[in-house]
Order: structure tokens, then sequence, then C-alpha cells
């Protein structure tokens, strides 16, 4: 739980907003002069809960921090931090190979989107409420050129991993084609020598047949008419396949 600092002196319209367990959502709040924003620190994969920090601008235009240090240079490095994050998926989705690795950078870029989109609102509300303090009109474009350019990377890294799907989709759908071209084509041999095989089988029987002694031209019209029966078979069957699926 982060709580506010006991030695800020901020106005009670703000202090009531709080709730008694977390920080909330990322906002900003003014009263009498005094802004209070309430952030993120930049999001973690192992982290489910977001550490939230406070900036304090006074009326005199003096910030204070809820961690270690005080200035506005805090809050700007504050929003640096989201900069180096993004600048290290931008990295990896450069390295990215397979749709797994894609999975991956698409995974750890979400979250830090979604913190960088709230951060800008933030930031941009602030402005609107003070209009004349310079360093926070910067901090307000960094943090909208950072949440643009994540935009850009999470439909990057999106396109990315659905084309790598659907060309590995692509692939296996070729690869049973060609699977089944290849099982077609031995089911066709076999259904020719099938017969045969058969026939060859019942000759070869230890039993008397009464063709023990015929000649050679009998052992080829068996041999032929074993193959004509078999590709009249084949026949029989592909066109009850093809009928089957038009």
């Amino acid at each position: 739980m982060v709580k506010l600092p006991q030695s800020w002196y901020l106005p009670n319209e703000i202090k009531v907003r709080f709730g008694r367990k977390r920080s909330g959502r990322q906002r900003a709040m003014v009263a009498d002069g005094h802004l209070l924003l309430v952030l993120h620190q930049a999001p973690q994969r192992d982290k489910r809960e977001r550490e939230g920090v406070f900036f304090w601008r006074k009326p005199n235009g003096e910030w204070e921090y809820s961690g270690r240090g005080s200035g506005v240079r805090r809050l700007m490095e504050h929003v640096e931090a989201y900069s180096v994050a993004e600048q290290q998926l931008t990295q990896e989705f450069e390295q990215a190979q397979d749709a797994e690795d894609y999975f991956r950078v698409l995974q750890k870029v979400a979250p830090l989107h979604h913190a960088a989109k709230n951060l800008y609102a933030t930031l941009q509300t602030a402005r609107e409420a003070i209009p004349q303090d310079l360093d926070l009109i910067d901090t307000r474009d960094w943090a909208y050129d950072l949440e643009r350019a994540l935009d850009l990377l999470y439909t990057d890294t999106k396109n990315a991993l659905d084309f790598h799907l659907a060309r590995q989709a692509e692939d296996q759908s070729r690869f049973s084609m060609q699977s089944v071209k290849f099982a077609n084509r031995l089911n066709v041999l076999a259904a020719i020598f099938f017969p045969l095989t058969a026939v060859a089988s019942v000759f070869g029987m230890n039993l008397p047949s009464g063709f023990e002694g015929g000649s050679t031209g009998m052992f080829w019209a068996v041999f032929f008419g074993g193959i004509l029966l078999g590709v009249v078979i084949s026949g029989w069957a592909l066109r009850g396949a093809q009928s089957r699926n038009p």
C-alpha cells in the first residue's frame, strides 16, 4: 500500500479522494492551486499490482516526489522509465523470429501500452489545469510520443503474430494436401495390385488346381488379368470417392 507522505500539506479536498487500500488509478487532482499526480510505475510482467507514486506541485511551482528526491526532474525520470521499457521491447520485437517470440513481446507490450495511455491522459488533465507550467507541457508531449510509439509497437507485434500463425496454418494445410495426394497414390497402387496378389495367393497354395502343368502363356494371362482387374477396381473406387466429394 502506498500512502501520501505525512509531511505533505495538501488540501482536504484532495485527501478525501483516496481509499484505504490502494492509490487507485492514474489521475490528476487540483484544488486551491495544488496539483497532485497519482501515477503508476512502468508495469512488470511478474507483478499484477501496479505500484503507485505521487507527484505534488505546490502553488509556487515547486515539485515534491513521494519517493527519494524532489523536483520536476523526478517526474521526467518517471516518464523516462516508460521510454526505456519501450526501447527494450522494440529491440525484442526486431529480434523476434517465430510466433512464440512475438507472443512473448505482445504480453509485455499490452500492459505497458495501457499504463502509458493512462499516463498521457493524466498529464493532459494536469496540463489543462495548469496551462502555464512549461515543464508539465514538455512532459505531457513526451508521454504522448511514448503512448503513440507503444500503440504502433502493439499493432505491429499483433500483426506479425497473426501473420506467422496464418502462414503456419497455410503450411500445415499444404502439407496435409500433399499427404492426401501421396496416400491416394499409394491406395491406387494397392488397388491395382491387390487382385493380382489375391490370385497369386490362391494359385500358390499347395493344393491341386489343374494349372500345375500349365504353359508360360497361362502365367502371363493370369498376371495381366489380375492387373486389369486391379485397374477396374481402382477406377470404380475413385469414381465413388469423387461422387461423394464433388
